[in-house]
């Protein structure tokens, strides 16, 4: 039940303040503990931590945003919504390591949105057929590695991938760029709905009664790009929201793959000029996915295994989590899975690094070499 007074009110009140952009709230939160604290500190305090400016401390003093929040929590509690705020376990661990990710996802729907293997597919509004078909008989072939598909809800290759992960009952989550009151484009309410009953859902980071307006877009795909191991670009003109959406994606460090089109179609000129560029990875299908991502073990795995006989029980111990796992892990999580302390796990981890079988990515995270 959520309860006006607890950490979350302050919470939600803290994303309503005027001026106070992701990074500078972790910085407040960081600085003073919690959110609660944040609104509790004096002014004087306040003015101390860097970035912070005059607006944003007057601001903060605007018992209007509690009010708000607290009305927040009742439409919450009226729609059963979730919220995940960017330090519970619950929060996609992915778009954690983003500076830039939002401090609250709202949730309606009650899918995991840690799963092991993330997929973010976007693409043009005005997709052909050739992009809607390509989408639909890869989201087929993509059943049997038990993703989560990601997208945006939109028209075109958004609406062709959610359609597509229902059809083979792919669990898909639907990153908004409003408030969970509404579903925009209204056309897509039915859709919604099959999500949310297929055991998927809709996120968002904008509070009810927010509009779909065009600054909210590119903050949406930040979320789609950061939550997900992956993005795969479909179809994209030489300008879009997928286009930014890659370009999010290569700055958090993840992998992005491209669907070839015709060198004179424009509706792929987007997805082209990103191959072409290195920015992205050519892409033809699941094997693409299994060759680079790993997210399929291959038949060398028995020839591999025992290559690695010379390892110590505690680098063997950490390997199999990862191999398990089959995906990043951040250092914290493996310390805590194997009860290590972080000098061990890291002594291993670079042993395993030497070998190959590790890869170190960005924020601590690592994944089977």
């Amino acid at each position: 039940m959520f309860k006006p007074g607890t950490e979350l009110h302050y919470q939600i009140a803290l994303t309503l303040t005027h001026g106070l952009g992701p990074r500078l709230a972790k910085r407040l939160i960081s600085t003073f503990g919690s959110a609660q604290a944040v609104f509790k500190a004096s002014q004087k305090d306040l003015a101390q931590v860097e970035r912070i400016t005059q607006p944003v401390l007057s601001d903060l003093k605007n018992t209007k945003h509690l009010a708000r929040a607290e009305q927040e929590l009742e439409f919450m509690e009226k729609h059963g919504l979730k919220a995940h705020f960017f330090l519970d376990k619950s929060y996609p661990r992915r778009l954690r390591h983003c500076e830039d990710g939002p401090l609250i996802l709202y949730q309606k729907g009650n899918c995991n949105l840690n799963r092991a293997k993330v997929l973010a597919v976007v693409g043009t509004r005005n997709a052909t057929d050739y992009g809607k078909n390509f989408t639909a008989r890869f989201t087929e072939e993509l059943k049997n590695m038990s993703p989560l598909i990601v997208s945006g809800m939109a028209y075109g290759i958004d609406a062709a991938a959610h359609r597509g992960a229902l059809d083979h009952k792919i669990p898909t989550v639907g990153v908004m760029a409003h408030g969970l009151d509404k579903v925009y484009p209204h056309l897509h309410r039915k859709l919604a709905e099959e999500i949310i009953a297929a055991g998927g859902a809709l996120i968002s980071e904008f509070i009810s009664g927010s509009k779909p307006d065009r600054e909210n877009f590119p903050k949406r795909n930040r979320i789609i790009a950061g939550m997900s191991d992956a993005t795969l670009v479909v179809e994209a003109g030489k300008k879009g929201g997928a286009l930014i959406t890659a370009d999010l994606a290569n700055s958090y460090h993840r992998d992005v793959f491209a669907v070839p089109g015709r060198v004179n179609d424009r509706s792929s000129e987007g997805c082209n000029q990103l191959i072409k560029s290195n920015q992205a990875a050519l892409f033809t299908g699941v094997k693409d996915l299994e060759y680079i991502m790993g997210w399929q073990q291959d038949k060398s795995k028995t020839i591999q295994s025992e290559l690695f006989t010379s390892l110590t029980a505690e680098e063997q111990e950490l390997f199999d989590l990862l191999e398990k796992e089959n995906r990043g892990l951040e250092l914290e999580y493996i310390c805590n899975q194997l009860g290590k302390t972080t000098s061990k796990a890291l002594q291993a981890l670079m042993t395993l690094e030497l070998k190959g079988m590790v890869r170190a990515l960005p924020g601590k995270v690592y994944t089977k070499g």
